[in-house]
């Protein structure tokens, strides 16, 4: 089951942290998270999975930034979120995929009890410009059945800002 917009909103504070919170980011089955002013672009050649790739910051100007298709940017949520007894998922808004703009390749599963900001995985097929804080995604919560373990530690949790890969510490 999704939760309502309502029953997100009525949750925040209990098992949803959305900081910051903004009632008007509420919509009737999901909440928009905004785009923070920061980008992380690999500098390599070619990508390796069993090192840590370097990488270049840069920020996004109010003036904005042009995307080019055929890479992919590293962005993240301006919002720190933490979820407990529910499954956290993140999509696109319909309007930001109407300019070809995704917002994730594969990440968009979160798991319960994932605390920190959400690393966005951009690309697009057209160049796109982009401005920092604009409502770029969603997420919308499903509840599960069943016991289940809370994500406590792992890679990317409790994060302070975009993170790159870190698959190669599956290979130490």
């Amino acid at each position: 089951m999704i939760l309502s917009g309502l029953e997100i909103k009525k949750r925040i504070g209990g098992d949803i942290t959305i900081d910051p919170f903004d009632e008007k980011c509420v919509n009737p089955n999901s909440y928009n998270l905004k785009l923070h002013n920061e980008l992380l672009i690999y500098t390599e050649d070619v990508l390796d999975m069993k090192k840590l790739n370097r990488t270049e910051r840069l920020v996004i100007p109010q003036s904005g930034f042009k995307l080019l298709p055929g890479k992919l940017y590293l962005g993240r949520t301006h919002e720190y979120t933490a979820t407990k007894n529910l499954v956290p998922m993140l999509e696109g808004r319909s309007s930001i995929g109407r300019l070809g703009l995704s917002i994730h390749v594969t990440a968009g599963f979160g798991d319960i009890g994932f605390r920190g900001y959400w690393t966005l995985e951009i690309h697009c097929i057209e160049p796109v410009i982009i401005y920092p804080f604009v409502e770029i995604c969603q997420i919308y919560y499903h509840s599960i059945e069943g016991e289940f373990s809370e994500y406590s530690q792992g890679k990317y949790q409790n994060n302070t800002g975009i993170q790159p890969s870190y698959l190669f510490r599956d290979f130490q």
